[in-house]
């Protein structure tokens, strides 16, 4: 017999089947992924909105890192809204990938993979090859769109920014459609799984791991539903309070000590080459080595963590810039106005 559904309203599938799901209706789904030890179904929790009208399918995911949370809220409170809407299409939400790695507070999956890393993972792999194709499979097979939700890791903090392929039209306009203050341009490597999921997909990073942040996940369910009515899914306006700064690459800088690290500047400041942005002392307060911005960039993310081993991250620098080929701003295909 097959194994029920830790909720009885709440039906587990083998897979996400969009066509047996009545339209106007929300529907919660938990849909088999893996077998523990004890041949126990671990199930990823799936909402489903589907309009009466045919349209695109979106698909919004978060913790695919398993303690960061905001994403969580953002999926919950989208469909919280999507109740009483015209939707036209389909929206499918995720609020938590990786169950394993959520239930035990942690970023990484339960064999210490991050399944971020390992996209879009093997029929016949490891647990977590499996893991990760099956949702892919299972889940975001039939997605046209793909908004992935994430935050800082443990012991960091983001600015609010989008990774996003800027030379492409659908994905660089997506970008644009977040509330984010900054925006880095980045095609997607292998492995993640916006660069596995073969539509247009951009990853947003909202804020910071382990909490709920009102203002961030508030911004973020902007972004998403800026994106819904961009795309004719949901009526309305786009709604867009600032632009964003855009880079044309970014990168971590590194620590070669160990000792207690202090970060100086701020998230989204603006630094130059030369500008000294971090120190790490002694145990015993001593000066070990000072660090300078190695070229003028903007703070995207930093260290917030004093403990400091060799090699540790140290400051997220963007380089502000238009990539080369990047596609220019292009008006919305439904004609749908900004609002501040």
């Amino acid at each position: 017999m097959k194994a029920s559904s830790p909720n009885a309203t709440q039906p587990a599938v083998d897979r996400l089947d969009l066509e047996s799901l009545e339209p106007g209706e929300l529907h919660h789904l938990m849909v088999d992924i893996v077998t523990n030890a004890l041949g126990v179904w671990t199930w990823i929790p799936v909402i489903v909105a589907r309009g009466h009208q045919p349209g695109p399918v979106v698909a919004v995911t978060g913790a695919v890192h398993g303690n960061e949370l905001n994403g969580i809220r953002i999926v919950q409170r989208l469909f919280h809204r999507l109740r009483g809407e015209g939707l036209r299409g389909t929206v499918i939400g995720v609020p938590i990938v990786n169950v394993p790695g959520y239930r035990e507070n942690r970023r990484e999956f339960i064999d210490g993979n991050d399944l971020n890393r390992i996209m879009p993972g093997r029929e016949n792999g490891n647990c977590a090859q499996v893991y990760a194709h099956r949702v892919l499979t299972r889940v975001l097979d039939r997605a046209d769109y793909l908004i992935d939700l994430h935050t800082a890791s443990a012991g960091r903090v983001n600015s609010i920014y989008v990774r996003a392929d800027m030379t492409n039209p659908v994905t660089a306009r997506m970008a644009r459609l977040q509330q984010a203050q900054i925006i880095v341009h980045n095609k997607g490597r292998d492995g993640t799984l916006r660069g596995a999921v073969g539509v247009p997909a951009i990853t947003v990073e909202v804020g910071d791991p382990h909490r709920f942040q009102r203002g961030a996940i508030r911004d973020g369910l902007e972004g998403v539903e800026n994106v819904l009515v961009d795309l004719e899914l949901l009526p309305g306006e786009i709604k867009h309070d600032e632009d964003a700064v855009l880079c044309s690459r970014s990168y971590w800088i590194y620590t070669d000590t160990g000792g207690v690290l202090e970060v100086f500047p701020q998230l989204r400041d603006q630094v130059e080459r030369g500008e000294r942005i971090a120190r790490v002392s002694s145990i015993f307060g001593d000066v070990i080595r000072e660090y300078e911005a190695p070229e003028d960039g903007v703070v995207v993310g930093k260290s917030i963590s004093p403990v400091n081993r060799t090699g540790a991250r140290v400051l997220h620098l963007g380089v502000v810039g238009t990539p080369e080929g990047a596609c220019d701003p292009v008006p919305s295909p439904g004609g749908h106005s900004s609002s501040s």
